[in-house]
């Protein structure tokens, strides 16, 4: 199951998962991808957009408006759903319209493949540019000979001491888990999630494990006004 937060209010594009890209909310661009990998549901806290959803055939739930984040939405929303514990759930950022179908597939087969740990999570990373890890909005990660990360953050890392040619890698925010890794994750505690705002820390500093795929993807996040006009002509070009 994809289960992908719309929470409606933003601080910085406000309302931004009904913004219309080609005359299209961005969440139904989200749906339609979705739906090409897995079962999907749209997990908010508005009446319109559960209205919307259901204009374009998609299941939605409301969930509370307190959430701090949106894996918090989508346990409940998996609750309300009645999934099980050894169910996939995959959590799919709103404003990703034009994520590739295979990176969602390739998610669910590396959670098959991990099914066995104590904690089941899976993530994914890209190649990025030297001037791209400069980026503190563009969180970047490291990871172990297995594949498992060793460290997120937004800041250009490892440490390139002599300046030496290294491949840095970009994280992307697509989170996998079984129904009973995401119930523990939502009652992790940490500190440097905090400190770092990434919440995907939190497992880390709880010793836990979260397993990388890396994949090739054209997709990126909206979070502005120019991400949205950028999304509106890149839509455009492609139809």
């Amino acid at each position: 199951m994809i289960i992908i937060p719309a929470r409606l209010s933003s601080s910085r594009l406000p309302n931004k998962v009904l913004a219309e890209i080609n005359n299209k909310p961005m969440i139904i661009w989200c749906a339609e991808v979705a739906k090409q990998a897995d079962d999907v549901c749209i997990a908010t806290d508005s009446q319109e957009v559960i209205q919307i959803c259901k204009k374009y055939g998609f299941n939605a739930v409301m969930t509370s408006d307190s959430h701090k984040s949106g894996s918090d939405r989508i346990k409940e929303a998996a609750d309300i759903l009645g999934l099980k514990d050894n169910d996939i759930v995959i959590n799919m950022q709103g404003d990703e319209p034009f994520l590739e179908p295979e990176i969602l597939t390739a998610v669910k087969e590396k959670l098959l493949e991990i099914k066995n740990r104590d904690f089941s999570m899976v993530s994914c990373y890209k190649e990025i540019d030297e001037i791209s890890a400069s980026d503190p909005n563009l969180v970047k990660v490291i990871m172990d000979k297995n594949e498992d990360a060793i460290y997120f953050s937004r800041s250009k890392i490892p440490y390139n001491r002599d300046d030496v040619p290294h491949q840095y890698y970009g994280h992307i925010g697509i989170y996998g888990f079984t129904k009973k890794s995401l119930d523990e994750f939502v009652t992790m505690n940490g500190v440097i999630e905090h400190i770092e705002k990434l919440e995907q820390l939190r497992v880390l500093e709880n010793s836990k494990k979260i397993a990388m795929i890396k994949v090739e993807t054209e997709s990126f996040g909206i979070d502005t006004k120019d991400d949205l006009e950028k999304a509106r002509i890149y839509a455009k070009n492609r139809s």
